[in-house]
């Protein structure tokens, strides 16, 4: 970058990442688009090309020093029998003729015999794949999938190095004949341990998940938007399903609100009044936001609005809308369900993942190997742990009572303590909010414990911990009021109104 900045005439803004997720290691740079004296900075579009490229080789030259033919052709050797475009692949896809390569004639200069050898052997090797064709003796036809064929068996090999290389920093030794590539988000819903998080795309917007899953297998899962698995760390437990196209509860109302074809959002307030269904009783707002489902749906062709008052529905409505969602949202449904790791629960003192499974009392879906045998025998030290703790018991027939309401007393228990020791660093009492009460105050951040993520609600004289969701973190620092509900909050937005969801 020095010898770039000498070439340009200008300092330059800029950051480099090393990247190991190929059979490749290799570094992007991230050039800032100004220069030292904040002009916009410009550059050759040759020089972005070629010229870089050749100072990198003069350079790398200078350090290594040059590569011999030796060295060059026991490179080029090895590549005969690789599963990915290979420089070989390369130069015959340029050298061909309408697919088709000649090579009966043989050179008289050595290095032309070795390139012509070097050639045969791998057509050879592509005609077992069912990727090229010999129609006469030493006349070839390259397959017309060769080079995309290819290029999907060398990030296939990628991506197993690159699992495998994941399960050993993680100590974990799995049968490469477990492993299993989903192509986009998976059909059925995956539960395991997250063992590698990484970026699918250069520009950081998706993320690939290597989940060691409670079913025995390996699963490699891409296109996951980033946002959805900030939380998720190495070692936390998941839930990977397929995209969420389920119709919209709103989308439901809206047809059954329309009459003859319309929907008029006057006519839906005096219904919303009349049921008085609407969490925190914000009719105007919860309106308010069908509106605005209409107005995208409008921008997408479903609907017509006839005027600011009336709303032309159509009669597959639903369908429709619901077949948008499916089109814009291709991204595999995630859901974090611990953010701490399996031998963390095992002694919490909160409502744990481990603790959901053992109410359930169904093992049937954890595989006796893997990680789903860590689950089983984590399981079993949890409830070793409830009944040393006085929270369970064994029963005559050899089973385990467990205390009444045993999720909430271990949740309320981990708030309580918590919440203590937070007030000791923001000397600022704390007080936990009881069932059916409506709390409001100031969002001021989040806090993850083993019960799940919880929102810090703050007033001028005491402050509160309530169930976070992904609504409220955009209020962050504003006035919020909810709601509590059975271990979960209907938030409802601004002081005044807003979306109750």
């Amino acid at each position: 970058m020095r010898q770039v900045e000498t070439d340009l005439g200008t300092r330059l803004d800029w950051v480099a990442v090393n990247h190991h997720n190929t059979g490749h290691p290799h570094v992007h740079v991230i050039v800032r688009g100004k220069d030292e004296l904040g002009e916009n900075l410009i550059i050759n579009g040759d020089y972005l090309a070629n010229g870089i490229r050749e100072r990198a080789s003069e350079l790398t030259t200078l350090e290594l020093g040059p590569v011999t033919e030796i060295e060059q052709s026991r490179k080029l050797s090895a590549e005969i029998d690789q599963d990915r475009f290979t420089r070989i692949d390369r130069a015959m896809v340029e050298e061909a003729d309408e697919r088709f390569l000649d090579l009966r004639h043989e050179a008289t200069d050595p290095k032309r015999q070795f390139n012509r050898t070097l050639r045969l052997r791998r057509l050879a090797k592509l005609e077992k794949m069912g990727l090229a064709t010999e129609h006469a003796p030493a006349v070839w036809e390259l397959g017309e999938r060769m080079e995309p064929a290819l290029r999907e068996l060398g990030e296939h090999g990628d991506i197993i190095r690159n699992m495998h290389k994941a399960l050993k920093a993680d100590g974990l030794e799995r049968d490469p004949m477990t492993f299993q590539i989903h192509d986009g988000p998976p059909k059925t819903p995956i539960a395991g341990r997250v063992v590698d998080k990484y970026l699918t795309d250069e520009l950081g917007e998706n993320l690939t998940v290597v989940v060691d899953g409670i079913d025995g297998r390996t699963h490699h899962v891409d296109g996951i938007d980033a946002a959805r698995v900030a939380d998720a760390r190495i070692g936390s437990v998941v839930e990977i399903g397929p995209a969420d196209t389920a119709s919209r509860p709103s989308d439901r109302t809206i047809a059954t609100v329309a009459e003859g074809g319309v929907y008029r959002p006057s006519r839906h307030l005096e219904q919303a009044k009349f049921e008085a269904r609407v969490p925190g009783g914000d009719y105007d707002g919860y309106v308010d936001a069908h509106v605005r489902r209409l107005e995208a749906l409008r921008r997408a062709g479903i609907v017509e609005r006839i005027d600011a008052h009336q709303w032309r529905i159509p009669d597959d409505f639903e369908s429709r809308a619901t077949a948008y969602d499916a089109g814009r949202n291709k991204h595999a449904n995630i859901r974090i369900l611990s953010a701490a790791q399996l031998e963390q629960q095992i002694g919490a003192d909160g409502a744990t993942w481990l603790d959901r499974r053992l109410m359930t009392a169904d093992t049937s879906d954890l595989a006796p190997t893997g990680f789903g045998l860590e689950v089983r025998q984590a399981i079993d030290r949890r409830r070793e742990h409830h009944i040393d703790r006085g929270d369970a018991t064994l029963g005559l027939n050899g089973g385990t009572l467990y205390r009444r309401n045993l999720l909430a007393t271990l949740r309320a228990r981990e708030i309580e303590r918590i919440g203590g020791e937070m007030a000791a660093t923001k000397n600022l009492p704390f007080r936990a909010a009881s069932d059916g009460e409506t709390v409001s105050g100031r969002f001021t951040g989040t806090v993850q414990l083993s019960s799940g993520k919880f929102a810090v609600v703050e007033q001028s004289h005491e402050f509160t911990l309530v169930p976070w969701r992904p609504v409220i973190d955009r209020q962050l620092g504003r006035e919020v009021s909810g709601i509590v509900q059975g271990g979960s909050v209907s938030w409802q937005i601004g002081r005044q109104r807003g979306l109750a969801l």
